[in-house]
């Protein structure tokens, strides 16, 4: 018999046919693996959240309306106004959050990435916070009562004592750990022990914490000599966090905490003992106090580390960018930390990137108003479309047509009979 390629092929394949090449099935499956995963879909909500943010800004712009009163008339006109309004919202996002090409010194020009920076300390502390509770299986709605009590006890160190330095700022600093971790743990107990809604503890214990600034606020030993009432005294050189950049840029060594502290959070919950029990705590409560787990104390625990996380988010702007206490300490850092953990999955890596997005779009949102005359609730509106698209992804797969997360294994279990049959 005539030898021929294919007996020469056969016979190194031991009698096989050769296999198929199967480079495009495998693309496949991996490019549905990555369509269908939870990071796609958080990349989609940002994108959509901006999108929307667009189309908003479009509708409610002046010019807009006016050539859209006589679109049939001149169409170019109407479609030049929304593209112009769309492209103010992108550009002056990208001007105050990032980069701001516009300006004159090279200092303007990198101001918006570290104010971007500097509006991200808060939210990522505070994050970590209400993301330590969510994988323990609790509802930590009072992360701004925590920044509150967390704010008071570092501005009262840093005013009302004499310290060196760098031992200065660090007291004040494990001062503000301490009372946003005693806020916290007050909840973890009333949870633990007479299972009371760690939500509605929390929310009201806000109330408290705001209440109770607002009552220190009017005091002389807050005030000061000379004060007012509503603004405490400033803290000491000698407390605050120093400038990261010089005197040119806010960005304080705040952010480098930050940093520290999500990979101590990190550690905590992936290498710790520790970490394991509030992960099986908040994974089945049952199943952990059947395995020997003190779920009582590892609730107390969350709750305190928690608090203590959200504390040192309180000295980002009573030792940071502010200096002293006002009533408004806090902002909305407690409520929109739970938008960043939502958005970081709970994890401290998520968490950062989270943190610094909004960041981002808390810089930007000033100059959007400024320069471009558009509302900063704009931002706002955003931030809320991201936290419902994020709570949805069934949405945002059916809006995308993004494949369900089954799909990859049964694309997977699709290509198995082919390679073997192959």
């Amino acid at each position: 018999m005539t030898d021929t390629p294919l007996t020469h092929e056969a016979e190194k394949t031991g009698g096989r046919a050769p296999k198929p090449s199967s480079d495009r099935e495998d693309f496949s499956v991996v490019l549905r693996e990555i369509m269908s995963s939870q990071g796609t879909v958080i990349v989609s909500a940002i994108v959509l959240a901006l999108v929307i943010g667009a189309l908003l800004v479009t509708a409610f712009d002046t010019t807009v309306a006016t050539t859209a009163g006589y679109l049939f008339a001149r169409p170019g006109d109407f479609f030049d106004a929304v593209g112009t309004a769309i492209g103010n919202y992108f550009t002056s996002l990208f001007r105050g959050a990032i980069f701001d090409y516009q300006a004159t010194t090279a200092v303007g020009m990198f101001r918006p990435i570290t104010e971007t920076l500097t509006n991200s300390v808060p939210l990522i502390l505070a994050g970590l916070a209400v993301g330590v509770a969510f994988r323990g299986g609790l509802f930590n709605i009072g992360g701004q009562g925590q920044i509150i009590m967390g704010a008071i006890a570092a501005s009262w160190v840093g005013f009302a004592l004499d310290m060196p330095p760098v031992v200065h700022l660090l007291v004040a600093l494990v001062a503000a750990a301490i009372a946003g971790s005693l806020w916290g743990l007050i909840v973890g107990i009333l949870k633990a022990r007479v299972k009371s809604n760690e939500v509605i503890c929390t929310i009201m214990l806000n109330f408290v914490a705001g209440f109770l600034l607002q009552f220190l606020l009017k005091q002389p030993s807050f005030m000061g000599v000379g004060g007012y009432a509503g603004k405490s005294m400033n803290v000491d050189a000698s407390a605050a966090y120093p400038l990261l950049l010089g005197s040119s840029f806010r960005l304080h060594w705040g952010f480098v905490l930050a940093l520290v502290v999500a990979v101590g959070v990190w550690w905590l919950m992936e290498r710790s003992t520790l970490g394991f029990k509030i992960r099986a705590v908040g994974a089945n409560p049952s199943a952990a106090h059947t395995a020997g787990i003190n779920v009582p104390v590892v609730i107390t625990l969350i709750m305190a580390i928690s608090g203590a996380l959200a504390g040192l988010a309180g000295t980002a702007p009573a030792l940071g960018t502010e200096k002293f206490l006002t009533a408004g300490v806090a902002a909305s850092y407690g409520f929109d930390a739970i938008t960043v953990a939502l958005l970081g999955g709970s994890k401290p890596r998520g968490i950062v990137g989270a943190g610094i997005l909004f960041g981002a779009m808390n810089a930007g949102g000033s100059v959007m108003q400024a320069a471009a005359h558009i509302p900063v609730d704009i931002v706002q509106v955003s931030q809320a479309v991201i936290v419902l698209l994020i709570a949805a992804p069934p949405l945002v797969r059916w809006l995308l047509r993004l494949p369900q997360p089954g799909d990859r294994h049964t694309a997977r279990a699709a290509a198995a009979p082919k390679e073997a049959q192959a």
